[in-house]
């Protein structure tokens, strides 16, 4: 998983405009303040969570705001973090339940071969024998792997594996998937 960008996209939480790269990644809910000092709770959205450090600028709710970390620290499952120039629990207040964004060109870069969630959804899926199957609407995370739905324009949505044997090549240039059908995975 990259940055809960896979199914966000539909409900738009990545901040992203509809089409083409987003602007904005969601990386973090802040939930409540925390203490007394202007710490606020945060699920972390991110599978970078390395890269919130304080100086680092980030961005607040949907018309993202731009906010300077302060200082952070892990907590459970969740993270403590604070802000510069809010120093208590009212002022922090404010963001209760806001999504905390970074800017799409601030993101961590992928080993060759691996890629963002958002940078697929949307792309077309072709298969080795050059048929157009449909587009890529959503990543299903598994514990295996990916599995990747395609709608198509005709039938039901097909389930494909995104394992090595399956996807052939990903090229973003031309927003194609091409992939080899193992048997079973259509319904024809």
């Amino acid at each position: 998983m990259t940055d809960q960008d896979k199914s966000k996209r539909s409900e738009n939480i990545a901040g992203s405009p509809n089409t083409g790269e987003p602007v904005f990644l969601a990386v973090g809910k802040l939930r409540r303040p925390h203490a007394l000092r202007g710490e606020m709770l945060m699920d972390v959205l991110t599978d970078f969570p390395e890269r919130l450090q304080p100086g680092d600028v980030v961005y607040v709710g949907e018309g993202h705001q731009p906010i300077r970390i302060r200082s952070r620290r892990d907590h459970h499952h969740a993270m403590l973090i604070t802000f510069e120039g809010y120093d208590d629990p009212e002022s922090i207040g404010v963001y209760r339940n806001h999504i905390l964004y970074v800017r799409t060109d601030d993101r961590p870069g992928l080993p060759d071969g691996e890629f963002y969630h958002h940078q697929l959804l949307g792309m077309r899926i072709r298969s080795d024998e050059g048929k157009l199957l449909g587009t890529l609407s959503q990543i299903l995370v598994t514990g295996a792997n990916d599995v990747y739905i395609v709608r198509t324009d005709t039938g039901p949505d097909i389930l494909i594996p995104a394992i090595d044997q399956v996807i052939l090549d990903v090229n973003l240039d031309q927003g194609e998937i091409l992939v080899h059908l193992l048997p079973g995975l259509t319904p024809d």
